[in-house]
C-alpha cells in the first residue's frame, strides 16, 4: 500500500485523535504530549522498530520505552493500531477500574508495554539497563556470522524526564559505557504543567548530553523526513548513545490549546475537541479509524511478522553452526538458579562474621553457580562486600565483566537494574548503605509494582555503624522498605540466614528482595536439633523454645544475640523465655495464622521485640502491651560499644526492660 503524504497525515491524525478521545472519555489524562509525539512515534515504529505484534515477547525485538508515561494514550493507540491485544474497548476504558489501559503504562498488564513508567526519569534509566543487558549478552554469545543480539533500545522522553536527576545519573553511565544501542527521543515541546519550561529549565540540554559522551541529533518532530534522517544517523552509531532533540508542539492539531500548559494534564474539553476535529478535517465520530489507516496497518503488520520469521530462521541456522554460544544463550535467557543453590550457599558461607562479608561469600558462590548473575554497588564495592573476585568489572572495553561500577548513583543503579531484568538474560543486584535506600527507594517501589526480582544489598544496617554518626545511621529505613507492598526484606543474624536469604533472593520469580546487613561481626546462632535451614524462609522461627513461655522474644539481625542473652538471664531467675529469630517480617506475615500464633500467642502479655531501629511498627506483632526495644531517635557519632550502652542495646539493658515489664504486671 503506497504511503502517500496524505495517508501519513491521516495516520498521525488518527493517533492524535485516539489519544484525545481516550482522555476526553475518561475526563482525565494528558492529551497534549501524545498529540505532539504522534509523528515521531509513527516514523519510529514503522521504519525502525523491530517487533511482532503477534509475538510481543519475542526476545530479539527492539525495546520502546515511553518514559513520559503520562502520554500513555500514545502507546495504547500505537499498540491497538499495530494489532497487539489491545482492543477498541480497551482504548475506551482508559483509566478505568480493571482495564489494561491505566493512566500510566504498567509492564505485565498491557501487551507491548516494556516497563512501568510514570515517575519521570525512571523509564529512561530503565532503558539504560535494557541497553546494558543487550550489550553484555552480545559479548557473551555474539559471533561474526549473525547478529544474534540485535536489540536496540528507543526511549521517548520529555522535559520532565530530563529535569529529574535520575536521568542525568543514568545518561552519564550510558555515555561512560558507550551504549551505542541506546537512543533517546527528546520531545522538546517546552511546556510543563506550570507553563513554559523557561520558568525553571533553561540549560542547554544538547551540551549536557555531549558532555556525557552522547551523540546529539536534531529534528523537527512533525517533519517525517527530518525524523527519519535523525533516526538513521543515530542507529548507525557504534561508539556512543544518541539523543535526538525533536522540536514539537504540545497539543499539535488543537487550534487554541497547542503550545499551552492547558493541554498538558487536562482533557481538551467539548468545545476544543470540536475545534480540533474541524481543524484536522476529522469526523465527529469518536475513536474513529479511517479504512485506509486500518488497511495500512494490516499490511504493515504482516511486514513486521515476516521480518521476525526471517530473523528466527537465521537464528536457527546460527544455533546449528554455533552450538556452544547457542546453549549459553538459552541458559542465560532461562536464567534459572540451580536446584541445589541452597546447599551450595550453605556450604560456602561461614557461620559467623559481619553479615555484609558473609553476603559477599554467598555472592561469590552464587556467581560460580549462575553465569547470568551480575551486579555491583554505588561506589561501595568493598564496604558492601560484593567484590565478585575473578569475574572482572564491566566496562566498555570489557563487556563480559560481571561486576558493575555504578559510581555514586544509587537512584540510577536501582532503575538500571530494573531495566536489566526487564530485558532478560541476567539476575542482578545492587549495593549501597541502608541509609541511602532513600536515594533508590522510587526504583525499589517500581521493582515491586513491576514484580521484578531485583536484589538490593543494603549494608551498615544500624546505629552500630558507629562514628559516622546520625547522617549515616539508618533508623526508619528498614521499616520503610517493609511497608512497600511486594518487597521481601531480610535482616539475617548469621551465615545460615545469609545463605538462605540469598537463596530466596535468587530463586524468587516476582518481586524485589532487600538484604539489610551488618558492618560488625556476629557470632553463629545456636539452634535446636530440629532446625532445618528452610525454616529461615518462614520469616520467623524458634531458636530457643519454652513450652509455656513467660516471655516471647523476637529479634532480628545483630539484636538476636541480645534476646538470647536476656533469655539466659531470665531463665536464671526462674522465668521461661522463647526466642524467635525473625529475619523477614514480611515472610513471617505470609505464613498461615496457625504457625504465627504458635510462635507468638495472641494476647501474650510479654512479647518483646528487639531491633536497632524505630519501634512503632513492631506493635503490630507485640501488641500495644508488649515491649519494644529499639531506637526512636536519630543516632549519634560514637564508637559502636558506646552507642549500645547509650541506646539500651545491651543484654543487661534488655533484661532490665523485661524485668520491669514483668514486675509492673504483677
Amino acid at each position: 500500500m503506497q504511503l502517500t503524504p496524505a495517508l501519513r497525515r491521516q495516520i498521525c491524525d488518527t493517533i492524535r485523535m485516539l489519544a484525545a478521545d481516550g482522555v476526553e472519555k475518561a475526563n482525565s489524562g494528558h492529551p497534549g504530549a501524545p498529540m505532539g509525539q504522534a509523528d515521531i512515534a509513527f516514523v519510529l515504529w514503522h521504519e525502525f522498530l523491530r517487533f511482532d505484534p503477534t509475538q510481543p515477547a519475542w526476545w530479539a525485538r527492539d525495546r520502546f520505552v515511553l518514559s513520559c508515561g503520562h502520554a500513555s494514550m500514545l502507546l495504547y493507540s500505537m499498540l491497538h493500531l499495530w494489532g497487539f491485544d489491545v482492543s477498541m474497548d480497551d482504548l475506551q476504558s482508559f483509566r478505568q477500574w480493571d482495564s489494561i489501559t491505566p493512566g500510566h503504562p504498567e509492564v505485565g498488564l498491557t501487551p507491548g508495554v516494556e516497563t512501568t513508567t510514570g515517575p519521570l526519569g525512571q523509564g529512561v534509566a530503565n532503558s539504560v539497563g535494557m541497553a546494558l543487558a543487550a550489550r553484555m549478552l552480545a559479548a557473551r554469545v555474539g559471533t561474526d556470522d549473525f547478529n544474534v543480539v540485535p536489540q536496540r533500545v528507543f526511549a521517548m522522553c520529555g522535559d520532565g524526564d530530563l529535569m529529574e536527576g535520575i536521568s542525568s545519573e543514568a545518561a552519564s553511565l550510558a555515555g561512560h559505557w558507550g551504549l551505542s544501542n541506546l537512543i533517546w527521543l527528546y520531545d522538546d515541546n517546552k511546556i510543563s504543567i506550570d507553563g513554559s519550561t523557561e520558568i525553571a529549565f533553561t540549560e542547554d540540554v544538547a551540551e549536557r548530553f555531549e558532555a556525557f559522551g552522547w551523540n546529539v541529533f536534531y529534528a523537527d518532530g512533525h517533519d517525517h523526513e527530518e525524523i527519519r534522517v535523525a533516526l538513521r544517523q543515530a542507529t548507525r552509531q557504534r561508539e556512543k548513545p544518541s539523543l535526538i532533540v525533536c522540536r514539537t508542539h504540545i497539543g499539535h492539531g488543537s487550534p487554541n490549546k497547542h503550545d499551552t500548559a492547558g493541554v498538558h494534564g487536562s482533557p481538551l474539553g467539548a468545545k476544543e475537541m470540536a475545534a480540533t476535529r474541524a481543524a484536522l478535517g476529522w469526523p465527529e465520530a469518536t475513536f474513529h479509524i479511517p479504512d485506509d489507516v486500518r488497511a495500512f496497518f494490516a499490511a504493515a503488520r504482516q511486514d513486521k511478522i515476516q521480518a521476525r520469521v526471517a530473523w528466527e530462521a537465521g537464528h536457527h541456522d546460527w544455533a546449528r553452526r554455533n552450538p556452544d554460544p547457542a546453549a549459553l544463550l538459552d541458559l542465560l535467557m532461562r536464567n534459572r538458579a540451580p536446584d541445589d543453590l541452597a546447599e551450595t550457599l550453605l556450604a560456602a558461607v561461614p557461620a559467623a562474621g559481619a553479615t555484609r562479608k558473609l553476603s559477599g561469600a554467598a555472592i561469590s558462590a552464587a556467581a560460580k553457580a549462575m553465569p547470568g548473575l551480575v551486579g555491583g554497588s554505588a561506589d561501595l564495592t568493598e564496604s558492601n562486600g560484593i567484590e565478585m573476585h575473578g569475574h572482572g568489572a564491566f566496562q566498555e572495553e570489557n563487556p563480559k565483566g560481571r561486576l558493575v561500577h555504578y559510581g555514586i548513583r544509587e537512584h540510577a543503579m536501582g532503575a538500571i537494574n530494573n531495566g536489566i531484568l526487564l530485558h532478560g538474560g541476567f539476575r542482578v543486584f545492587g549495593g549501597t548503605f541502608l541509609v541511602f535506600a532513600d536515594y533508590l527507594r522510587p526504583a525499589v517501589r517500581l521493582a515491586a509494582l513491576s514484580h521484578l526480582p531485583n536484589v538490593f544489598v543494603l549494608t551498615h544496617d544500624s546505629v552500630f555503624l558507629g562514628e559516622d554518626g546520625p547522617t549515616h545511621q539508618p533508623i526508619e529505613h528498614l521499616w520503610a522498605l517493609r511497608l512497600i507492598p511486594g518487597v521481601i526484606e531480610f535482616r539475617p543474624a548469621d551465615g545460615v540466614e545469609v545463605a538462605m536469604a540469598w537463596t530466596f533472593a535468587l530463586t524468587r520469580a516476582r518481586g524485589p528482595v532487600a538484604l539489610a546487613l551488618t558492618r560488625q561481626n556476629l557470632p553463629a546462632v545456636q539452634r535446636p536439633a530440629a532446625f532445618v535451614p528452610a525454616d529461615v524462609l518462614k520469616g520467623g522461627y524458634v531458636v530457643r523454645e519454652a513450652a509455656s513461655p513467660d516471655v516471647v522474644f523476637v529479634g532480628t539481625g545483630s539484636e538476636l544475640q541480645l534476646c538470647l542473652a536476656a533469655a539466659d538471664a531470665l531463665t536464671a531467675e526462674g522465668k521461661t523465655a522463647r526466642v524467635i529469630s525473625m529475619p523477614s517480617v514480611n515472610l513471617f506475615l505470609q505464613q498461615p495464622a496457625e504457625y504465627r500464633d504458635a510462635l507468638i500467642p495472641p494476647g501474650h502479655p510479654a512479647v518483646v521485640s528487639v531491633e536497632a531501629g524505630v519501634t512503632l511498627p513492631w506493635k503490630a506483632l507485640t501488641g500495644l502491651g508488649g515491649v519494644n526495644v529499639g531506637v526512636d531517635r536519630f543516632g549519634a557519632s560514637a564508637p559502636a560499644g558506646v552507642l549500645a550502652e547509650k541506646f539500651g542495646l545491651t543484654a543487661a539493658a534488655v533484661t532490665a526492660r523485661v524485668q520491669a515489664h514483668l514486675a509492673a504486671r504483677k
